[in-house]
């Protein structure tokens, strides 16, 4: 336990550090932007002052919400490794029941089990549903268990109808969903880690301001 809570602690480092570079580089170039657009802020109720502070924290939460994903999964995927040290990270499979994609990538392929996994999804594209459809048809058929991990369901109801549909997707074709405390769970019981107290652990152990 000590030594995956080391090689997390290292990787969330890692991860924070380039956060925060990126996100110094965005504030640096947001000085030089054209702020034009602020007039329509105005005539909508929001003032100068909020409305680049609107900007700065928009572009702050698409780095972080990158960031966070890439952190967790691939958190995830070296407690997987850590039990299993033949499981494979982003595999790609032909998609052998259409042309768009042509490849389907597995995040991390344990075994027969092909895990998808997931900080949180909160899509509400209906597209969205037919493509993992079809990639999940794809593992099946390429001999596989498909395998849906994810740590935090959204929030909002069609982005939680999406996530009904595709859990009922997985289920109906032989697969495994698991979501919130049962994605926690799956990966103790399957890796023997228990990524959601090391996690807690080093949460605590950073300064935020």
């Amino acid at each position: 336990m000590n030594e995956m809570k080391n090689q997390i602690r290292e990787l969330a480092k890692k991860y924070r550090d380039e956060l925060k570079l990126k996100i110094d580089e965005r504030i640096q170039e947001m000085n030089d932007d054209d702020n034009s657009h602020y007039l329509i802020y105005r005539i909508l109720g929001i003032g100068q002052n909020e409305g680049n502070k609107i900007d700065i924290y928009q572009n702050k939460g698409r780095f972080l919400y990158k960031y966070a994903g890439s952190f967790l999964e691939e958190a995830a995927i070296m407690c997987i490794q850590h039990r299993f040290p033949d499981a494979q990270k982003k595999l790609m499979i032909k998609n052998t029941l259409g042309s768009k994609p042509k490849q389907f990538e597995i995040d991390c392929l344990v075994e027969q089990f092909a895990c998808e996994i997931k900080w949180r999804d909160a899509t509400t594209d209906g597209d969205h549903i037919t493509k993992e459809h079809t990639r999940i048809k794809v593992i099946k058929a390429a001999g596989f268990t498909p395998v849906r991990i994810m740590f935090y369901y959204p929030n909002r109801g069609q982005a939680m109808r999406i996530q009904g549909t595709l859990e009922t997707l997985y289920k109906g074709i032989g697969g495994e969903y698991y979501f919130g405390d049962s994605a926690w769970n799956y990966i103790k019981e399957f890796t023997g880690v228990d990524l959601l107290v090391i996690l807690q652990e080093l949460a605590n152990e950073v300064s935020c301001e």
